[in-house]
């Protein structure tokens, strides 16, 4: 009997940590996240200002040995957290938070996992901590990390037949009980509850790990995680400790808070680039898009040095910071024997085709006050990555956009981190196109200047279509809260849905100029592009503002938005402030309340939709005003309409 007793005393612990709630609040105690135990299953809600967003959840974990099932909560520990820190690139040039962290050790046969909770005022997190197990390695066959969704909110999605895919697609917007079944959701979703709350699900932190998909199992969301190529089972292979990336829940009672929030950043580790003079954020030139219209004067034009030439005269006459080499003739610029665009068995991006020298482009660009990028396909740069790094330094590049890589399995992950980091020691920028969404990653690699994951206006290439107004807002409401959000901008060719047809070269956009010239500042965005071609621009109403505005700022403040309707954003660089808004498909009336500017008098300058917008979108208003933080001004916005503003 003895031993019994000594027995239960020494369990009784263990079993109280099981039974009770353990909790994470935020430090304005109005979000919490709460887990017990049971039936040996951690089990996890959430709340905000007393009502469950999320209902009780399961946090599950499989591994090729089997379950990680029949948990005990071992002692838990808790601190207050503060994260202070400077971007390079962002939405805010120093952030300042606070947070409450609470870290759960779960117990499971051989296994240790710690849970840690982090509770922000605008959002919560947990990630997965493997700790031990009885050997120093583990594979991971699932992660179905539940979501009970509490009540019927309003969802927009983006779904996605596959794990290969380009994020690319249209969004869905529906009611939570009627989401179909079974079908991967990306990340960020969002959903909009009936008590004006808004949660939005994403992750930040992708390292050494897999991306995150949804999929709906009977009324319950569960995480999905992309598997290992050429396979199946195995979704994570792990050296311990290892760490999962942040499972996060954004949350607040305006949209406009989620927009501007900053917890995916704070969730990720310091800069590990050193020295971060060489990265310089700007606005670049993209071909490709136009179709590679160039001057009748151009002589011979190609993958030819007069070629660049042209552009880059054209980027030091209006201060676009990059020229962006790409192809000619549906050629890449470097050898290839490939189909278009793709890699072939010869394929050698450290050389440039013949009559295109790279070094002369590069050292011309810098007589002019013009850096030089590059596009590149992934496939045929990785096989040689460390080559062409360092010859890419020698010719004087700046860059480059790396393309096609349509994964986020662990392999692709860790393909993409080798990237930035390897890319930094040659002073080289990355922007991610045909990729997955941002992590937050800017802060610990501020090289990585953008990241595409989006269906965006390329397609007005060869969609008869077009893409609309009203995708531009799904983006701003679901992608682009994860961060930079890479689009191909500046179509100066607007048109009616009537007029609009594809074309392959000098394409068309829907939706007013004011709406495109809007993008730069509604989208963030620290490599803009400047996408059609100079004789588009020069000469043309409304292209002083392209070169004129930032791409990283020092403040972000939502002053309106309506889901699926409108947003209208403030963005700060300096004692400036540039604001933009866009519309969807419907004409409206719009109000802008300038106490965001504070005190004395300021000129601003607006770039409005004309009277007659309706019969041409390319028209617009500009008028300069003397304005106070105590003015309104009212603007009308067509279909598909937007305004700018500059306020000195």
């Amino acid at each position: 009997m003895r031993y019994t007793i000594l027995f239960l005393a020494a369990f009784l612990p263990l079993l109280a940590f099981s039974q009770r709630e353990i909790r994470c609040a935020s430090p304005d105690k109005n979000l919490v996240f709460s887990l017990r135990v049971r039936d040996g299953k951690p089990v996890y809600k959430l709340s905000s200002n007393g009502t469950n967003l999320v209902n009780e959840s399961n946090l599950g974990l499989n591994f090729s040995d089997g379950k990680f099932d029949n948990v005990t909560v071992q002692k838990v520990t808790s601190r207050k957290g503060r994260e202070e820190y400077n971007l390079l690139v962002g939405k805010a040039s120093h952030v300042s938070t606070e947070y409450n962290e609470t870290i759960i050790p779960l117990k499971s046969k051989d296994k240790l996992v710690n849970l840690i909770v982090r509770a922000f005022t605008d959002g919560i997190a947990f990630r997965y901590e493997f700790v031990s197990a009885s050997s120093d390695s583990l594979k991971l066959t699932d992660e179905t990390t539940e979501i009970n969704i509490a009540g019927d909110p309003i969802v927009k999605t983006l779904f996605l037949p596959n794990y290969t895919s380009s994020h690319e697609g249209l969004y869905t917007t529906a009611s939570y009980t009627s989401l179909p079944k079974n079908k991967l959701m990306a990340v960020p979703a969002l959903f909009e509850f009936t008590n004006g709350t808004y949660l939005a699900v994403t992750e930040a932190a992708l390292l050494d790990y897999a991306g995150m998909y949804l999929l709906k199992n009977e009324n319950v969301l569960e995480s999905r995680l992309s598997p290992w190529p050429g396979q199946a089972l195995i979704k994570v292979k792990m050296k311990l400790p290892h760490k999962s990336p942040w499972r996060v829940f954004m949350i607040g009672d305006h949209i406009g808070t989620l927009i501007e929030s900053n917890i995916i950043t704070s969730l990720n580790e310091p800069s590990k680039i050193t020295d971060t003079s060489w990265i310089k954020p700007g606005k670049t030139t993209f071909s490709w898009w136009n179709g590679n219209v160039v001057a009748d004067t151009v002589n011979a034009p190609g993958n030819n040095f007069v070629t660049q030439k042209f552009h880059i005269d054209f980027c030091a006459r209006n201060g676009i910071e990059y020229h962006s080499v790409v192809e000619y003739g549906l050629h890449q610029w470097y050898v290839d024997d490939g189909i278009p665009f793709s890699p072939g068995p010869h394929s050698d991006v450290t050389k440039a085709v013949p009559g295109l020298d790279m070094k002369e482009v590069c050292d011309y660009a810098h007589s002019k006050g013009v850096d030089i990028r590059v596009w590149v396909h992934w496939g045929a740069l990785y096989p040689k990555i460390d080559e062409a790094f360092a010859q890419f330094e020698k010719w004087g590049l700046s860059g480059m956009m790396i393309d096609f890589m349509d994964r986020d399995d662990q392999q692709m992950v860790n393909i993409q981190t080798e990237m930035l980091e390897k890319a930094a020691k040659h002073h080289l920028h990355v922007q991610f196109h045909g990729a997955y969404k941002p992590t937050g990653l800017h802060r610990t690699y501020p090289n990585e200047l953008t990241r595409e994951g989006t269906l965006n206006y390329e397609v007005d290439k060869w969609t008869p279509e077009g893409l609309s107004p009203d995708h531009d807002l799904d983006i701003v409401f679901t992608r682009m809260l994860a961060g930079s959000t890479d689009y191909h901008l500046g179509g100066f060719r607007a048109a009616t849905k009537e007029k609009f047809r594809m074309q392959y070269t000098r394409p068309m956009v829907l939706g007013t100029r004011c709406h495109m010239m809007a993008m730069y500042v509604v989208l963030e965005s620290y490599l803009g592009m400047v996408c059609d071609y100079p004789e588009a621009y020069e000469g043309q109403a409304g292209f002083e503002f392209i070169p004129t505005v930032p791409t990283t700022w020092d403040e972000t403040r939502v002053l309106d938005a309506h889901i699926g309707e409108y947003v209208v954003i403030a963005r700060r660089k300096g004692k400036q402030w540039f604001v933009g808004a866009i519309s969807n498909n419907q004409q409206r009336e719009l109000t802008v309340n300038f106490s965001f500017i504070g005190g004395g008098s300021h000129n601003v300058t607006i770039y409005s939709d004309a009277p007659d917008v309706a019969a041409d979108p390319n028209h617009i208003t500009k008028e300069t005003r003397n304005i106070t933080s105590l003015d309104n001004v009212k603007l009308k916005l067509g279909a598909g309409g937007g305004f700018c503003m500059i306020v000195d």
